[in-house]
């Protein structure tokens, strides 16, 4: 078995060159991260984007495990001294796990089975004698087997017929071949569950459903899953009996003699008893494979953006947790999100204490500067920001409602009571919705990134799969933006490329102890921060005010000299540089390439000086809904303001203000035919919606975006 045969499987699957395929896997296993791999070692790669370079990381983790199997399965079926040279070459050139498993099946240790049991009574024999189909009357041949237990001809056969399903379910060829029928014309049935009708209406559209398996959608397939395991639903996906039997029929018998019924009921039950149980199985766990990757992809683009989502910036805010009888937790956080004061104000309903909630807020507006107000979109966020608004606190003060999906769960984490132990949850739930607007991604890495709340039937998924996809999200939108190193929490840090919470407990623990990071170079003083982790992190820390302007920019310490060369040959300074944008047009990049750095790199590394430290989300801007503030203020044609609050393959979410999304379906997001979400809307997006309907008792609004 070639050590690297898998190489070139990836490269033809991705469609990439298999050198840079080749290259990728040895930056893996030498333990750089996506995000280095993919700006720092672009020569190397020959420029491969973080989703190449992931999808090699996955795909090479598929195949090594695929590597490890077949060593185990030969070892085995070796050690039963049945291992030919034939065999052999079909498991050492077999690149699909099902096939190399339908190859190790006949040799699989077994449990009893009726075969095992009829072999056991010395009926193999006839077995063997059924699938040469002479013409003799089989029931006459099964007499001289009427011994051992065996009670009359007939028991005989049946045994035969046993051990010929068991040959037939354990030949690859005739599972190939089923194999193939599934993939393609299998049909997606579901049928309600016997007197459970009453509990099952969320699943009404799937009491008498099928759809060809190709075409079903994934949230869909989800679904019907979902109301399986709810035990409202029954679930089949197969083909049509009749062609599935017809494929092993002429695969087995090849004559019309006596004995070829014998085979043909032993072909029916091989494929009821064994082969259908089997391959449903098995299309069933693709079909939910495909599914949940599907699910997964719309999670992770939706975080993406969410974490990306543009940040008010280092300013005083004044937040608001708000709420009916239990009152409107607020707090105050100065620019770098510190807590300086919080509170309690009651100005609903049945308190209603407006004068003491007014007078308070007008204090700490003044005695904190507060340049911005958060309030949490929840339970009486449209009341509380009306209220606020009435205040007429003037323009400077621009008033944001947050969303404060999952502003719970970061409230009564570990996390949280580590940075806030001497306040309950309503002060940290309010903290982290004045923090996410100071800086959304700085905060949201703070909580598991399911709880957030933008992903399509994110619990039904497959839970790891989840996790490392959208681990490798956050990880790749904490290194696009760059990290201060000397105000980043723990959280923040453990994302950055090259670190994980041990070394960033201890960069805390460094800037505690010793104060504020004033170079790049510092980070080699932090314990068990090795060189390895060092070339990993240090061009995503950044440095603001230091010594060194490049320590402050995503240029990596590696290629400083490259810099130092630059501003030799045109006889300036660092600074003139980033600040004279004709110096750096007269820089030819061919001139500063090394053995290290190419053109790529060098084109990189100028493009960087024309923005240093630029952080590459764009502006907050602000954002009030229409004077609607519940479902029954709605009417049919009425045209208002929105938030997309969550995108998925059947279309979008938008928060119109009045507690509850409504939905723009696929069809109509915009005039035209629109094959992927994605490419109308965004998160966080700021659109104009239309109602279609208000269904109050099912809790459907139903908008459009066509002609809008």
């Amino acid at each position: 078995m070639p050590q690297n045969e898998h190489h070139s499987i990836i490269a033809r699957e991705l469609g990439l060159p298999v050198k840079s395929v080749d290259a990728t896997i040895q930056l893996i296993h030498d333990a750089c991260t996506t995000p280095f791999i993919a700006r720092y070692r672009k020569e190397i790669t020959e420029a491969l984007d973080e989703v190449q370079i992931e999808d090699i990381r996955i795909k090479n983790q598929y195949y090594s495990e695929l590597i490890k199997r077949k060593k185990t399965i030969l070892d085995t079926i070796s050690e039963q001294g049945k291992l030919s040279a034939d065999l052999q070459s079909k498991i050492e050139s077999c690149w699909d796990a099902h096939v190399l498993e339908d190859l190790y099946l006949p040799y699989k240790p077994k449990r009893k089975t009726k075969a095992s049991m009829a072999r056991e009574k010395g009926l193999e024999p006839l077995a063997l004698w059924l699938f040469k189909e002479y013409p003799e009357d089989p029931f006459l041949q099964a007499e001289r087997y009427v011994k051992n237990g065996v009670k009359d001809a007939e028991e005989a056969l049946q045994g035969a017929r046993d051990i010929v399903a068991e040959i037939i379910n354990e030949n690859a060829q005739v599972r190939e071949r089923l194999r193939n029928l599934f993939q393609k014309r299998s049909v997606f049935q579901s049928k309600l569950v016997k007197a459970k009708e009453a509990e099952a209406q969320n699943y009404r559209d799937y009491f008498a459903f099928d759809e060809p398996l190709q075409r079903c959608p994934s949230h869909r397939v989800l679904a019907m899953f979902r109301g399986e395991e709810e035990g409202f639903l029954r679930i089949s996906v197969s083909p049509d009996e009749e062609d599935a039997l017809d494929i092993i029929a002429r695969q087995v018998i090849k004559r019309n003699a006596a004995s070829s019924k014998q085979l043909q009921l032993a072909v029916t039950d091989s494929y009821k008893r064994l082969l259908l149980p089997s391959l449903e199985n098995e299309i069933r766990a693709q079909a939910k494979s495909k599914a949940d990757e599907d699910a997964i992809m719309v999670f992770a683009e939706n975080l993406k953006q969410l974490l990306l989502a543009p940040p008010l910036g280092s300013k005083n805010v004044l937040a608001i947790d708000p709420g009916y009888r239990s009152g409107c937790k607020v707090v105050c956080l100065d620019k770098a999100g510190n807590l300086s004061a919080e509170a309690v104000i009651f100005p609903h309903e049945p308190q209603k204490e407006l004068v003491r909630a007014e007078a308070l807020l007008r204090k700490w507006v003044t005695q904190y500067q507060v340049e911005a107000i958060a309030i949490g979109n929840g339970t009486a966020g449209r009341e509380t920001e009306t209220f606020v608004r009435n205040l007429g606190l003037g323009s400077a003060i621009a008033i944001y409602l947050v969303n404060e999906n999952g502003a719970s769960v970061y409230s009564a984490s570990a996390i949280a009571r580590e940075e806030f132990p001497d306040y309950d949850v309503t002060v940290r739930g309010a903290v982290s919705i004045g923090r996410r607007l100071i800086d959304p991604l700085a905060e949201l890495v703070k909580i598991e990134a399911k709880a957030i709340g933008v992903g399509q039937y994110q619990h039904d998924v497959d839970q790891p799969k989840l996790k490392d996809r959208l681990e490798t999200v956050v990880q790749a939108c904490v290194n696009q933006v760059g990290v201060n190193v000397n105000t980043a929490s723990k959280s923040l840090l453990t994302y950055v490329s090259g670190l994980n919470a041990q070394t960033a407990q201890q960069i805390v623990n460094y800037r505690q102890e010793k104060g504020a990071f004033t170079s790049r170079l510092e980070l080699k003083k932090v314990p068990r921060l090795g060189p390895k982790a060092f070339e990993q992190c240090a061009a995503f820390l950044r440095i603001p005010g230091a010594k060194n302007v490049l320590d402050n920019s995503a240029v990596h310490p590696e290629s400083y000299g490259i810099v130092s060369n630059m501003a030799k040959k045109f006889q300036c300074n660092l600074e003139d540089l980033i600040v004279n944008e004709n110096i750096r047009k007269q820089i030819n990049a061919a001139d500063f390439v090394t053995e290290q750095a190419g053109v790529l790199t060098v084109n990189d590394i100028l493009k960087e000086l024309a923005k240093p430290g630029r952080d590459p989300r764009g502006p907050l801007v602000q954002f009030e809904f229409a004077d609607v503030k519940k479902p029954e203020d709605l009417y049919e044609g009425m045209v208002l303001p929105g938030i997309v609050t969550n995108i998925t393959r059947f279309g979008c979410f938008v928060d119109i203000g009045v507690k509850q999304d409504g939905m723009v379906h696929i069809s109509q997001l915009a005039d035209k035919y629109v094959a992927d979400p994605n490419m109308v809307v965004k998160l966080q997006q700021q659109v104009k919606v239309k109602v279609l309907e208000v269904d109050l008792q099912r809790k459907r609004i139903s908008l459009s975006m066509k002609s809008l």
